[in-house]
């Protein structure tokens, strides 16, 4: 039986999994209630008491832990509780009342802005807190590392290119010692906003090799799959010939392909992500303070890695509780922050936010309120 969020949060709680009460000593430079993009903070460093309950991306966890940690370590009577159950899951729950936050590797949908509405008496907004790359990951014997097109990988995840010495693959991989071994391409089972990226980056990058648009389920029936970036990951490394796709915090030792921009191969790196976000131009027809970024798939700037997520802090603009808006506009305020991001860097590897979208997402987050 699935579990609500408050019955899963309060059991992963009791399991002292998910729920961290960390005292304020050791932080040089606890966080208030509003920490500062710069990683500043104010007088009400400690001052909070509360607990907050989120849920949604998996490939945000490694950062949540960190962010989770410095926050309620500045905080000690805070506790923040944190589901990643998918983005899917987070952005309903929100909406549905669930949660005080959501995690989500995509924005939210116009019809979910509109149900988001009527549960928040105000307008809900996506904040961007995590910036990195979905990394194409594999599991062959003897191979490490491949250079792949976003046509080929396409046609890889289609089931048109189906062994791993086929003449696509080793065109852009001459040096590569490349086996017969059948290809079995892994996809997430669960919605989720790693899809909806990776799909989005298939449909606008692969030259018409990939003609379904970006969503957060899977659009091919059948084949092999696991639950969550956890649960793709396992089923890559479970299996000789599989390919997969994650965040790229959770890599780990499978090989990862460089994808082609322009005529040159890019890696995973957190530096091409934040290069690509910097190619990428806001969404301007979102309200205010509902920050989100269009991505530029098909950008040819040297250096950029375009099969990225930027992930978002999913909120209400108002809370009817005035201490609850407190909280949440602390903890985001905190992952927005200078010392924020670096504390995801350092757990997750991911890139830190670009200065004018820091900027933006700050503003956002100062312009949390109560009713």
């Amino acid at each position: 039986m699935k579990l609500s969020l408050p019955s899963r949060v309060g059991a992963v709680a009791l399991a002292g999994v998910l729920a961290l009460s960390l005292t304020a000593c050791g932080s040089d430079d606890p966080v208030g209630d509003a920490p500062s993009a710069s990683g500043g903070s104010t007088d009400m460093a400690g001052a909070m008491s509360g607990e907050l309950n989120g849920v949604g991306s998996s490939a945000q966890e490694k950062a949540m832990d960190a962010w989770r940690a410095g926050f309620q370590t500045a905080n000690p009577d805070v506790t923040v509780n944190y589901d990643p159950a998918g983005s899917s899951a987070g952005r309903t729950q929100f909406i549905e009342g669930g949660a005080d936050w959501a995690g989500s590797d995509s924005a939210l949908k116009p019809e979910e802005l509109t149900s988001a509405k009527e549960t928040c008496k105000s307008d809900a907004i996506d904040i961007p807190v995590y910036v990195s790359p979905i990394a194409v990951v594999f599991n062959l014997d003897g191979v490490t590392s491949l250079n792949l097109s976003a046509e080929t990988i396409a046609n890889i995840f289609a089931g048109k290119v189906k062994t791993w010495d086929d003449a696509a693959i080793k065109a852009d991989n001459p040096d590569a010692k490349l086996p017969s071994t059948a290809i079995t391409p892994v996809h997430r089972q669960d919605g989720s906003g790693t899809t909806k990226n990776f799909t989005d980056y298939l449909n606008k990058a692969a030259n018409g090799a990939w003609t379904a648009e970006g969503a957060d389920d899977w659009p091919l029936q059948g084949g092999e799959s696991g639950t969550g970036t956890s649960g793709l990951i396992q089923a890559v490394q479970g299996g000789q010939g599989t390919i997969g796709y994650a965040d790229e915090s959770a890599a780990g030792t499978l090989g990862k392909v460089s994808i082609k921009v322009g005529d040159a191969f890019v890696g995973p790196t957190a530096e091409a992500a934040a290069i690509a976000v910097d190619a990428s131009p806001r969404d301007e027809e979102r309200g205010a303070n509902d920050v989100v970024v269009k991505v530029d798939r098909t950008t040819t700037v040297a250096g950029a890695y375009p099969l990225i997520l930027v992930s978002y802090a999913v909120a209400c603009s108002t809370y009817a509780d005035d201490a609850k808006a407190n909280l949440v506009k602390g903890l985001l305020g905190y992952i927005v922050s200078a010392e924020g991001q670096s504390a995801a860097q350092s757990a997750a590897g991911s890139a830190p936010l670009p200065e004018k979208l820091a900027a933006d997402a700050k503003t956002a987050v100062d312009a949390i309120a109560g009713a």
